[in-house]
């Protein structure tokens, strides 16, 4: 298979993993009325889903690393699919609960492993335009979970939305199992497979653990602000619910597209300068998101407030690709599925897990603006993060070895 082939096949499979993923949300009212559950049952399904998917991955990143890779990318995309399809199927409460956190099984096996696979069939200063081209999934994904979780559930209802959204991911997960072989670990083989000891270098791997808690920020204030931003709509801006949620969307998808796109793009050609040039675009980034996304918040004005916040948002897409791309280049081919793992698990512990909560606790303390306010301030040690990696990369020189050649280590 061809690598622009398997780009698209893997593509489509990413979409599928966020519409699976992000259409509980559309459908929450319906779910509440049916099954008579309280507010805190309903938010449960979404925190189950990401406790399994972070807890996961690093066991599916030890064993993909021993074992041909689309096995397990096909497996993960055939439980994901069949657990949401399970989803319409939920007689109760406990019976969903169950069925998400399996989501979570097969997502966080495949977001695990589909990034280091896809960038391994490019060469190097190629990778962090082809992995932004992939995160563009995330945005459009997420946008068409809301749309066709809405248009479905209020024609056909909850469950049938669940169903009809389950069966392509079903399909393309049997397609990878039959025709998508992995030729980087075919040369591994040749090789011993990586140790307990060689895992243990990524805790000592100084450059790929800052990355990763710069990483964890940005998602702590990407996750939290994007679960609050159509209520800060609604509260700030008298928008009613559906107008908010409509007008948060197309910011999203529209954001998405533009900064994940450019983000790749800019960071392979500045690349052609220096070894740096990821770290630099993630850095200039975050900056660059404080000043106008700190302007959205404090503006009375409804019009200069969408602008600013659709900047930053572009802003925080945008070092999506050269995040991925900087975190292959610090670890071992061999290793490579148990570090994205580590960084999954790290990003949406210290991120997207708990920021909600925190920014909903912020809220009821100083109000919703100043919670904002106090999250972005943690791009500022996300920035310094990112400085020390730096610095230590170049001292051991590693980013200059991976440059190199275009083989393994």
């Amino acid at each position: 298979m061809t690598a622009r082939r398997l780009f698209i096949l893997l593509f489509s499979l990413n979409l599928f993993n966020y519409i699976d993923r992000q259409i509980l949300f559309s459908v929450f009212p319906l779910i509440q009325t049916d099954l008579q559950i309280t507010d805190f049952q309903l938010g449960l399904l979404g925190s189950i889903f990401m406790v399994v998917y972070m807890c996961y991955a690093p066991i599916v990143g030890f064993f993909a690393d021993r074992q041909p890779r689309q096995y397990w990318i096909a497996a993960s995309a055939l439980i994901w699919s069949t657990a949401t399809f399970l989803s319409g199927l939920a007689k109760n409460y406990f019976s969903l609960l169950s069925a998400r956190g399996l989501i979570g099984v097969g997502e966080g096996g495949f977001t695990t492993i589909a990034q280091p696979f896809l960038a391994e069939q490019y060469p190097k200063n190629k990778r962090a335009t082809i992995l932004a081209y992939f995160g563009l999934a995330m945005p459009a994904g997420a946008a068409l979970g809301y749309l066709l979780g809405g248009l479905i559930g209020a024609h056909w209802g909850w469950r049938i939305a669940f169903m009809i959204v389950g069966v392509p991911g079903f399909l393309l997960g049997l397609y990878v199992l039959f025709f998508v072989k992995d030729r980087v670990h075919r040369s591994l083989e040749k090789r011993s497979r990586p140790a307990l000891p060689q895992y243990l270098t990524l805790l000592r791997n100084k450059p790929f653990i800052l990355v990763c808690l710069a990483h964890a920020m940005q998602t702590f204030v990407l996750g939290g602000m994007s679960a609050w931003m159509p209520t800060y709509f609604h509260r700030f801006f008298n928008m009613d619910i559906a107008q908010a949620g409509w007008i948060f969307g197309s910011m999203v998808i529209l954001a998405g597209a533009i900064g994940t796109f450019s983000g790749g793009k800019i960071a392979d050609r500045l690349l052609k300068k220096t070894n740096y040039a990821y770290f630099i675009v993630i850095a200039s980034c975050f900056m660059l998101m404080i000043p106008f996304a700190g302007a959205g918040i404090l503006s009375h004005r409804m019009p200069f407030s969408l602008i600013t916040f659709f900047i930053a948002m572009v802003l925080m897409f945008v070092p999506l690709g050269p995040i991925s791309a900087a975190l292959v280049a610090l670890t071992s081919r061999k290793i490579r599925s148990m570090a994205f793992a580590v960084n999954i698990f790290l990003i949406h512990a210290l991120g997207d897990a708990i920021s909600p909560a925190i920014i909903g606790h912020l809220s009821d303390l100083w109000g919703l603006k100043m919670a904002f306010l106090a999250t972005l301030s943690l791009l500022l040690p996300a920035c310094l993060f990112l400085y020390s990696a730096t610095k230590t990369a170049r001292m051991q020189g590693c980013l200059i070895r991976y440059y190199a050649a275009d083989s393994a280590e």
